[in-house]
């Protein structure tokens, strides 16, 4: 993956947002964390000069919330990330989709939001949209009635590729292409590639949002959401919102994410090799029913995967053979490399049993057993596939008593 610049993609992360060294005088690496909860200006002038340049829409700070130098090189690395105009820091990733929705959408509107997304988004709507007269209507994209879904007041469309929980991998230049003849909007949630292997901005979305909580970040011990956009007017949009929301990103937060981006490539491409030699266990074990993993050839959005990304993450999702209810819950707790934990993204295991609440709002869902979702981390993968065996053959004799 190279830019404009001719620079590949590591070699732009390694140095995006970096220090330039003042006067020729030594620096740091890395921006170092610049805290403060006020800005001081030399005189009226400058001060007036930087609110006017801030309202119209730049990247500067007037008050300690909006983020100093440590925010600056992190939302500068992550727009290079993702190849965007500008990219705005939000306190975790689903501040930054609230921020997208209450961005692009007013009284009246209509958002179009693909069926498999994040869980938490449909609490958004339930509690604050329907709230302020925005109507939120949940789709499948699989099944190509798009276009005929837009409405004269259809301003957003929403997409998660590959999908939460299940990751339903979507044909986003072909809804993109639907959308901008509509002059909709079209956001797409990036958390599962870390940024890195997907370029939704690329392939035709305005907005790409991204959990930095997760792979950004990638050491389970930051809390940030991040928006990336397109254009100046999106930025303009965001930030407005931004500031009405009262949003603010600690200094140490940020220069966490900024140290952990670094590592991105790298961390990355472990947690994929040890992903994918997970799930083509999983595949072959008799217990298992199916596996969602679009990096495996059977996968049923293996070509868009090909086609659309260069390498999958660490997330990996399986369904029991069976229709005991019981069998996830046991075969978690007999896990011991695995934590139980609802996040993901960092340099650990973690398992976590997928709610038929929240998988029965998927179309993509079959319906059939109970479903485990596994977030393969830095550990060798064989002490991981050991585990997992341990744990089938304990659940198996568990459920048979």
């Amino acid at each position: 993956m190279s830019h404009a610049d001719g620079l590949r993609i590591q070699t732009r992360l390694a140095h995006a947002g970096a220090p330039t060294p003042v006067d020729g005088r030594a620096g740091p690496v890395n921006v170092p964390v610049v805290r403060t909860s006020t800005v001081r200006f030399p005189n009226t002038a400058t001060h007036a000069a930087l609110a006017a340049s801030r309202a119209a829409g730049e990247a500067v700070a007037t008050y300690g919330r909006h983020g100093l130098d440590t925010h600056r090189a992190l939302e500068e690395a992550v727009a290079t990330l993702e190849g965007g105009h500008r990219a705005v820091l939000a306190p975790s990733g689903l501040a930054a989709i609230t921020l997208v929705l209450l961005a692009t959408l007013t009284a009246g509107d209509h958002a179009l939001v693909s069926d498999s997304v994040y869980s938490p988004v449909r609490k958004v709507d339930h509690t604050l949209l329907q709230r302020y007269g925005i109507e939120v209507e949940y789709f499948s994209p699989a099944r190509g009635d798009l276009e005929a879904r837009i409405r004269p007041t259809t301003r957003l469309l929403y997409l998660e590729s590959p999908s939460s929980l299940l990751y339903e991998v979507l044909d986003l230049p072909a809804l993109a292409a639907i959308a901008r003849r509509h002059d909709v909007v079209v956001a797409v949630d990036n958390t599962w590639s870390g940024g890195l292997y997907y370029q939704p901005l690329a392939l035709g979305a305005n907005i790409s949002v991204q959990a930095a909580t997760k792979y950004l970040g990638g050491h389970s011990d930051a809390m940030l959401g991040v928006v990336t956009v397109d254009s100046p007017a999106l930025a303009r949009s965001i930030g407005a919102i931004h500031d009405a929301l009262g949003f603010s990103v600690s200094a140490d937060e940020a220069y966490l994410v900024l140290r952990g981006l670094r590592t991105l490539d790298v961390r990355l491409a472990r947690h994929q090799v040890n992903a994918t030699e997970v799930a083509r266990y999983l595949a072959r074990h008799a217990d298992v029913g199916r596996v969602y993993y679009p990096a495996l050839p059977q996968d049923p959005g293996h070509a868009l995967w090909q086609r659309d990304f260069s390498g999958a993450s660490g997330l990996v999702s399986f369904a029991f053979r069976g229709d005991d209810a019981r069998a996830a819950a046991v075969f978690i707790d007999h896990l011991r490399h695995f934590a139980i934990g609802a996040s993901w993204g960092g340099y650990e295991s973690l398992a976590l049993e997928a709610a038929p609440a929240r998988l029965s709002e998927h179309s993509y869902w079959d319906g059939r057993g109970p479903v485990v979702r596994l977030h393969i981390g830095l550990e060798h993968p064989q002490d991981l596939i050991d585990d997992l065996s341990r744990a089938f053959q304990a659940t198996a004799d568990a459920l048979r008593c």
